[in-house]
C-alpha cells in the first residue's frame, strides 16, 4: 500500500528563511526518482534547484510559480512504497485510519528515501522526513471542507488550488486558533520577523498568520504595525475636517505600480538600508592617469598565454593596498564594540545581472596571480548571468571592488557592502587632457572613489590607501616592490 509523504521547503543555509517558486519541474501525477530536482526556487542569494528525497508519484503541489514560501512550508506530497494507482493513492490520503501493515509501509519508505534533501546546504537527516502525514485531531478532521483536506492536502484535486497552504492558516500546530489571543506556541520561523516585532513592541500572539498552518510572515507583522500606527495619526486633523483628507489620501495611495521587494531585489534593499543605518561612511576620490596601466596590460597580453583582464589588475592593486593598510580589510563587531581585522582577503566584485545586482566573492584573492584572478572573475560572472551562483559564491567577502565604469559613468559614492569596512569604485577610463611631464597631453584618465567605515580608520588611512592605489594605476612598476 502506498504512503503519502509531505516534502517541505528545506533549510537552504546562510540564514535564508524564504524562497520564491520560479519554476516547477514536475507536475501532479509525475513519477519522481530519489534526489530528482522537483522545483527551482529563488532565494535572496541565488537560484537553486531543490531535489526531493523521496521516490514515488507526485500527488500534490503547493504554491504557483511566483509564490513566496517560508522555510518549512509544504512543497509537495509524494506517494511512495506502492504502484501509484489512483485507488491506492486514495487509501493513503490524510485522515485514513492506521492499519496493521503500517510498520511495513514505514520500512518500505526508507528504501525510497534519500538522507540529503539539498546537498551542501546543511539539511537535516531522515528522521524529520519520515513523519506520516495524517490528521490526528478530531477537531481538525471534522472541519468543514475545504479547510480540513487542504490543511495537509495530499489529494491531487486539492493540490492544484494555489491557495491550498493558506487555507489551513486558522489551525496552528498545537491545534489552537491562530487568531487574536492565541494560546500555545507562536508559529514563527524567521528570527528576522521575531526581531521586527520585538523592536516595535508588537505581541506576536495578537497577529494572525497568513502562511501555511498559520505561520506568521514578515508581511503579517508589517501589516499589524501599520494598523497600530494608523490610529495615532488619525486624531491629528479636526473631526469636522477628517473626511476630506481621508478621501484625498485614499485616492492618492493606490496610484503607481507596486513592485514587491523580494528575492535578490529585496536582499539588496535590506543590505543597503542596513549599511546606511549602521555604518558611518565617508567617501574620498581622486583622478588618476591610467595610460601606463593600459599599456602594461597590452604588453602582458601580447606576450602570449591567457588574456589578463583589467579587473584582475585592479584586483591585484587592491590586494597589495590592503596589505599596506590592513585596517580596511576588517569588520566591526557592534555587540562587543571591537574592530575585527581579517587575515585573508576575499574580494567581492559587483556584477549586474538580469535578476539584479549581485556581489560574487573571489576567495583568497591575496594568493592569486593576475591570470588566476582573470579566470575566477570570468567563471563567477558567467555563473551570475546564468543564475547559477551558490550561496557560498556570494558570501564571505571582506572587501568589494565596484567597476561602475562599464555603465559609462565617471564617478559614484559607493555604499559599503555590509558588514565589510570599505569599497573601491572605478569609473570609466577615457581620453582627457592631462599635464604629463610638464606638458599638456591627452591621457587615459580614470576617477577612483573610495568609501570607508569611519569607525575602523580616519581620513589619513583612507587617503593613504586611495593614494597608493592611484600611484599603482599611474605607475604599475610600484607593485614590483611587493612582489
Amino acid at each position: 500500500m502506498a504512503q503519502v509523504l509531505e516534502f517541505k521547503l528545506p533549510d537552504l543555509g546562510e540564514g535564508l528563511t524564504e524562497a520564491e517558486i520560479v519554476r516547477w519541474l514536475v507536475g501532479v501525477g509525475d513519477v519522481v526518482a530519489i534526489d530528482q530536482p522537483v522545483v527551482e526556487v529563488e532565494t535572496a542569494k541565488a537560484m537553486v534547484e531543490v531535489p526531493c528525497p523521496y521516490g514515488g508519484v507526485v500527488t500534490a503541489r503547493y504554491g504557483e510559480e511566483g509564490t513566496e514560501l517560508p522555510v518549512g512550508a509544504p512543497l509537495l506530497t509524494v506517494a511512495v512504497g506502492g504502484t501509484g494507482a489512483p485507488e491506492e493513492l486514495a487509501e493513503a490520503a490524510p485522515g485514513t485510519a492506521p492499519t496493521a501493515g503500517e510498520g511495513a509501509a514505514e520500512s518500505a519508505v526508507s528504501s525510497e528515501y534519500s538522507g540529503n534533501v539539498l546537498v551542501g546546504y546543511g539539511t537535516a537527516g531522515p528522521a524529520a522526513r519520515r513523519r506520516r502525514v495524517r490528521h490526528e485531531s478530531p477537531a481538525v478532521a471534522k472541519a468543514p471542507a475545504p479547510a480540513a483536506p487542504v490543511a495537509q492536502a495530499p489529494a491531487a484535486p486539492v493540490a492544484q488550488a494555489p491557495a491550498a497552504p493558506v487555507a489551513s492558516a486558522p489551525v496552528a500546530e498545537s491545534g489552537t486558533e491562530s487568531g487574536t489571543g492565541r494560546e500555545g506556541p507562536v508559529p514563527v520561523i524567521s528570527p528576522l520577523v521575531r526581531k521586527l516585532a520585538r523592536d516595535r513592541g508588537l505581541d506576536l500572539r495578537e497577529v494572525r498568520g497568513s502562511g501555511p498552518e498559520g505561520l506568521i510572515l514578515r508581511a503579517d507583522v508589517e501589516l499589524a504595525l501599520a494598523a497600530l500606527d494608523r490610529p495615532a495619526a488619525a486624531p491629528a486633523p479636526a473631526p469636522a475636517r477628517a473626511a476630506a483628507p481621508a478621501t484625498s489620501s485614499a485616492v492618492v495611495a493606490p496610484a503607481g505600480e507596486r513592485v514587491p521587494l523580494r528575492g535578490v531585489r529585496g536582499a539588496v534593499a535590506d543590505k543597503l538600508s542596513r549599511s546606511r543605518t549602521e555604518i558611518p561612511d565617508a567617501t574620498c576620490w581622486v583622478d588618476a592617469d591610467a595610460t601606463e596601466l593600459m599599456a602594461t596590460r597590452t604588453a602582458m597580453n601580447a606576450a602570449g598565454g591567457p588574456k589578463i583582464s583589467l579587473l584582475a589588475l585592479l584586483a591585484r592593486i587592491c590586494v597589495h593596498a590592503l596589505v599596506r593598510f590592513p585596517e580596511l580589510n576588517s569588520t566591526v563587531d557592534t555587540a562587543a564594540r571591537e574592530i575585527v581585522r581579517l587575515p585573508d582577503v576575499h574580494l567581492g566584485f559587483a556584477a549586474q545581472t538580469p535578476r539584479g545586482l549581485v556581489v560574487p566573492v573571489v576567495k583568497d584573492a591575496g594568493t592569486r596571480t593576475a591570470e588566476s584572478l582573470t579566470a575566477e572573475f570570468a567563471r563567477l560572472t558567467e555563473a551570475a548571468r546564468e543564475s547559477a551562483l551558490t550561496p557560498a559564491d556570494l558570501t564571505g567577502g571582506t572587501f568589494t571592488l565596484n567597476n561602475y565604469g562599464v555603465f559609462g559613468v565617471d564617478g559614484s559614492t559607493p555604499i559599503i557592502n555590509h558588514p565589510e569596512a570599505a569599497m573601491l569604485g572605478v569609473g570609466r577610463i577615457i581620453p582627457k587632457p592631462w599635464v604629463h611631464q610638464g606638458e599638456l597631453a591627452v591621457r587615459q584618465v580614470v576617477q577612483l572613489s573610495f568609501t570607508f567605515d569611519h569607525r575602523v580608520c580616519d581620513g589619513g588611512t583612507a587617503g593613504g590607501f586611495l593614494r597608493y592605489v592611484a600611484d599603482c594605476v599611474e605607475q604599475p612598476a610600484v607593485l614590483l616592490r611587493t612582489l
